[in-house]
């Protein structure tokens, strides 16, 4: 399958997952990610604001905002295909932009560099455990990743989204952990 009939497929099989199911992995998930030190370590966190079939990132945002951390979300530039990420600690910073995406209030919020972010929690569709990814399509974050020094982690049904090989090319940069509902799987450097 190309990375098109993979996104297609893997949207179908995440839509179809019922929803208690759906937060018992997210429960999981949190509970395995919160007890590694890529988490512990983390003083600033980056993370996607979720919607739909995605995994519900709320619960990761409020526990880095309970552990003292620093969180910010990123902002998308679809002319130019690039986001830049913002600290928030309110849901009230927030606004819903283009395809209903909650995305940072540039007058409310702080532009974070690069480099100042611990760690990134990088979305996506479908990976392998060499941390390749099938994400929606856009290479908003392969282009941030390009530089980025620090952490990467994605969130990922071991059952649904995990796959032996996800094609990849030169320009794909994978992320370095994984974080399933069952364990971690660190694809890179140590943890």
């Amino acid at each position: 399958m190309n990375k098109t009939e993979l996104r297609k497929q893997t949207i179908h099989n995440l839509k179809a997952l019922d929803s208690e199911e759906k937060k018992r992995i997210e429960s999981q998930m949190l509970e395995i990610l919160q007890n590694r030190q890529i988490w512990k370590k983390a003083k600033t966190v980056a993370i996607t604001v979720s919607q739909g079939f995605e995994w519900d990132t709320k619960p990761f945002i409020e526990a880095a905002w309970a552990a003292g951390k620093t969180v910010c979300v990123p902002k998308c530039e679809p002319e130019s295909k690039q986001l830049t990420f913002h600290a928030f600690t309110s849901y009230d910073q927030l606004e819903v932009v283009y395809y209903g995406l909650l995305e940072p209030k540039p007058n409310e919020t702080e532009i974070v560099e690069k480099n100042s972010i611990d760690l990134i929690v990088v979305p996506g569709l479908m990976f392998d455990k060499r941390g390749y990814r099938v994400g929606f399509g856009g290479g908003f974050y392969d282009r941030y990743l390009a530089g980025y020094k620090n952490r990467t982690v994605s969130l990922v049904s071991e059952d649904i989204q995990l796959v032996d090989h996800v094609p990849n090319e030169s320009f794909d940069i994978p992320v370095e952990c994984l974080i399933t509902e069952k364990t971690f799987y660190n694809t890179n450097a140590g943890d």
